[in-house]
């Protein structure tokens, strides 16, 4: 089904607003095309994927992971398929968030066309992209390519439900190429919709327990326990970097060199990094110019 609105337009890599999550790709598209808006560089994005042919536990997971992220002002990126990605699109829109559709068609045509309610939910705070021209049609050639571009436009790619061989797989491959953080949502071990998920957790994908284990991975600790309903403790949030320097360390001091050896970030903009990190209660310095960890609940009552 395609729209007949021309409302779309072209980013070639020349353009100032072409992203910059595309530009590290090792073959980014040498242009795309957008309907709507551009994901906000300065925001996460997560990936939400999963089986198209899902069952009732993968859309409650898919509806709960969209709607939370969304609620914490996570950007949810995925490829408007049936099954999860629409599912978790929709419930982030619905929530009031941005989500992006990454198509395997053009920009205007509504594929699959049951989806068009959830194309028409995220035109309306998000946007539609695609690296293929206006009125192409969906080809299984074209989806693998899409699969790339979903990852690359993702801080962490979240994978709710999948079978042991499956489509997401090719996503999965894309985000361990381009260093994307990959988690999943486990399942009953036998249960065959959710093969393909255990498998990631036993091969070291993070486990995704609930959508708050998503956002402490990207640094952002919710005042809001959406389990009791109720306002949680205020607690700092993390910038990226300093997420990255945070998560290398241990309860035991590492020295400063060490850890700008794991980091390969500056000494200078290391210190103030963890100056920053020492004013939130998250690390602290056991003597000169070495660092460690703040446990967890002393770092609840700083």
């Amino acid at each position: 089904m395609s729209e007949n609105k021309k409302d779309y337009r072209y980013v070639s890599r020349l353009d100032a607003d072409y992203p910059y999550r595309l530009e590290r790709m090792m073959n980014p598209p040498a242009g795309i095309y957008v309907k709507g808006r551009l994901p906000d560089e300065n925001v996460p994005s997560v990936a939400i994927i999963g089986s198209r042919l899902c069952s009732q536990y993968g859309r409650l997971a898919a509806e709960e992971f969209g709607r939370v992220l969304a609620l914490n002002g996570v950007q949810v990126i995925s490829g408007l398929a049936r099954g999860i990605d629409g599912i978790a699109q929709l419930a982030a829109s619905e929530a009031g968030g941005s989500s992006f559709g990454i198509l395997g068609c053009g920009v205007n045509v509504v594929y699959p066309a049951e989806n068009k309610r959830i194309y028409e939910k995220v035109l309306e705070n998000g946007g539609l992209i695609s690296q293929f021209k206006p009125d192409a049609s969906p080809m299984k050639a074209y989806f693998a390519e899409r699969n790339s571009l979903i990852s690359a436009l993702s801080d962490l790619l979240l994978v709710v439900e999948a079978k042991e061989r499956s489509g997401t797989q090719i996503t999965v491959r894309c985000a361990l190429e381009q260093g994307r953080d990959i988690y999943a949502v486990p399942g009953r071990i036998n249960d065959i919709c959710s093969a393909g998920c255990n498998e990631l957790i036993a091969a070291g994908a993070g486990i995704a327990v609930s959508p708050e284990s998503v956002l402490n991975a990207l640094g952002i600790y919710p005042e809001y326990d959406f389990k009791t309903d109720s306002v949680k403790e205020k607690r700092p949030k993390l910038e990226r970097l300093e997420k990255k320097v945070y998560e290398q360390l241990d309860l035991y001091a590492m020295s400063l060199g060490r850890i700008a050896i794991l980091t390969r970030i500056p000494v200078p903009e290391l210190s103030t990094i963890l100056f920053h990190l020492m004013l939130k209660g998250y690390v602290r310095e056991e003597g000169r110019n070495y660092y460690a960890r703040v446990q967890e609940n002393i770092r609840q009552m700083v």
